[in-house]
């Protein structure tokens, strides 16, 4: 029902449909109606893109057929092309976008700031220089280069949240330590480059760029164990996060244990980010992006962490797409256009933050 508005009194604000649903054993959940409608949109279009990624390639196979196939109905070649070689990196995309996607939004409501994201405060870098030290200095395999990473990620991360501590984290403080923590991490990976051998420093600029290619169930199973953790603490902690964006005055008069959830979800954050560039390697902006579109689609305030990793899933798998068809026969490494798209969509979000006086 609408209540008249008085004359002068503004825009109307925007009425949104909540939905309160029961379980069977009492629980009450109230789903947003539209942003329930955008998750549902994402999930589908993330499916058709999967679908359509796995039938792309040098033995380009039908949609039918790749549907069949992955019933369990394909002939033998079939088979090993989609569920030996493609099914699994399309999988490595699917979670490792949906962890930056998380991944962002949760650094983004904690610094309420729509630049607090991974990549601006520098823990890509850091896990950057976890993979780079394996490589350089240790020649280390595959799996030792993603526990580099992972452990370069957490070190960084931690890092940061010691140095913007002062009774606690809060907002921009932990933007501008994030982005000097950030420079100085860039430079020692450029000092790393300079003291590789050639082979290593191939190696290491083909890491760097962020890539789905040779992907394969070695890659899937840590990623996607790691999002069974992470996800459902994450999400069972939505509600203090929520109120945190209020404030931390507010947020302690609600009982909401502030330092306590935000060192947590700061962590899994962390986690998150880490173990997804450990998968594929530093993918840029994702985590940035995901978020703030996520928000604009939904018009919901708050953290939106579901609706932001199905974003996050989706712009990575059609980023891989683009990569793979775009541009014919110069595969470009995912990494390379998700830095573009995110470069164009910072310099737009910096232009609207400055004409609203936010920066």
């Amino acid at each position: 029902m609408r209540t008249p508005r008085a004359r002068g009194a503004g825009p109307a604000p925007v009425t949104r449909r909540v939905r309160s649903v029961r379980t069977a054993g009492g629980i009450s959940v109230r789903l947003d109606v539209r942003t329930s409608v955008v998750v549902a949109l994402l999930l589908v279009a993330a499916a058709a893109a999967s679908v359509v990624l796995i039938g792309t390639g040098d033995f380009p196979i039908p949609v039918a057929d790749v549907i069949r196939t992955l019933f369990g109905e394909g002939n033998a070649s079939q088979e090993f092309i989609v569920n030996d070689l493609r099914l699994p990196r399309v999988l490595v995309g699917l979670l490792v976008g949906a962890s930056l996607g998380l991944g962002g939004a949760l650094f983004q409501s904690i610094s309420r700031n729509p630049l607090g994201s991974p990549d601006v405060l520098g823990l890509g870098q850091g896990s950057t220089a976890g993979a780079l030290i394996m490589i350089v200095l240790f020649s280390g395999s595959a799996t030792e280069v993603a526990l580099g990473a992972l452990a370069g990620g957490l070190v960084t991360g931690l890092a940061i949240y010691l140095l913007a501590w002062k009774r606690g984290v809060h907002g921009y403080r932990l933007v501008l330590v994030g982005i000097g923590v950030s420079a100085i991490v860039t430079a020692v990976n450029g000092y790393l480059l300079t003291k590789a051998d050639i082979v290593d420093a191939a190696r290491a600029v083909v890491w760097m760029t962020g890539s789905l290619n040779g992907r394969d169930w070695t890659q899937v199973w840590p990623l996607l164990i790691l999002c069974g953790v992470l996800v459902p603490l994450v999400l069972g902690n939505a509600r203090g996060l929520r109120m945190m964006e209020m404030g931390d005055d507010v947020s302690y008069a609600l009982g909401v244990r502030v330092e306590r959830t935000r060192l947590l979800l700061m962590v899994a954050a962390v986690l998150l980010t880490a173990g997804a560039t450990a998968a594929a390697g530093p993918v840029g902006f994702v985590a940035l992006t995901a978020p703030q579109l996520a928000r604009r689609l939904t018009r919901s305030p708050g953290p939106n962490l579901v609706p932001s990793m199905c974003m996050g899933a989706t712009l990575l798998i059609v980023a891989d797409w683009a990569s793979q068809r775009a541009f014919g026969a110069d595969q470009l490494p995912v990494g390379v256009v998700t830095g573009v798209l995110g470069g164009v969509y910072l310099l737009w979000l910096l232009v609207t933050e400055r004409k609203a006086g936010r920066i």
